[in-house]
């Protein structure tokens, strides 16, 4: 009973309560931004796909740039120097921002990728039919595209579910942020750490395994 006592120290319900309130701040920050850098993400792709030079050349340096940045950096910059520009957002808002705009580039690959997927005989024949561009890229490209590169943009936002960890660095209070101040109060880093591996695992293994479902179910 001793060797119990002192293996878990400090650490109390309460805490593993205050572990459970970071990771929902987790999960909400990374839903919005995956959600909202998708819709911008397949947008870029469009734009990108369709080559209009204008757009080509202002758009594709910026997400080369959200790309290649290490997303840390990011953060800092953005937070620190918002205010010179009049923007003054809290941790979180700031973190949104740039997990957003990081998701962004990263779908817009994705997105491209799934437009080329869809061969042009397919897309003349869909237009043959009488389609409009729009119902085209609505009825053919969608549906066939968007099957295409759903494993890649599952790894996508998993990755950015992960990465929003990077966000604690500007005092946002999600998971990892929450587990080093329970490691600086409790001194049990090892026990900590597992509990929050295992709030990650939890928020990131139902989506993996959704979306090996929706691929099975397609590939029927």
């Amino acid at each position: 009973m001793e060797t119990t006592q002192s293996f878990f120290s400090g650490f109390t319900p309460y805490d593993l309560l205050f572990l459970g309130e970071a990771a929902l701040r987790t999960l909400w920050i990374s839903v919005l931004s995956i959600s909202i850098g998708t819709v911008l993400g397949a947008i870029f792709g469009w734009i990108l796909y369709e080559g209009r030079w204008i757009a080509t050349l202002t758009i594709a340096p910026v997400l080369d740039i959200f790309r290649s940045v290490p997303l840390i950096i990011q953060l800092v910059l953005f937070y620190n120097f918002a205010p010179i520009v009049g923007l003054n957002l809290d941790p979180f808002a700031s973190g949104l921002v740039i997990l957003t705009i990081y998701t962004a580039a990263l779908v817009a690959n994705v997105a491209r990728g799934g437009i080329e997927a869809v061969g042009l005989p397919m897309r003349r024949a869909a237009r043959s039919l009488g389609m409009s561009y729009w119902q085209d890229l609505r009825h053919v490209v969608l549906p066939i595209g968007g099957r295409a590169v759903f494993p890649s943009w599952v790894g996508v936002a998993l990755g950015v579910m992960k990465d929003s960890a990077l966000v604690s660095v500007l005092g946002y209070v999600e998971l990892l942020k929450a587990s080093q101040i329970l490691i600086t109060r409790t001194q049990e880093p090892f026990l900590i750490l597992t509990v929050a591996g295992a709030f990650y695992f939890a928020l990131s293994y139902p989506l993996s395994r959704y979306a090996l479902h929706l691929e099975n179910r397609w590939a029927q």
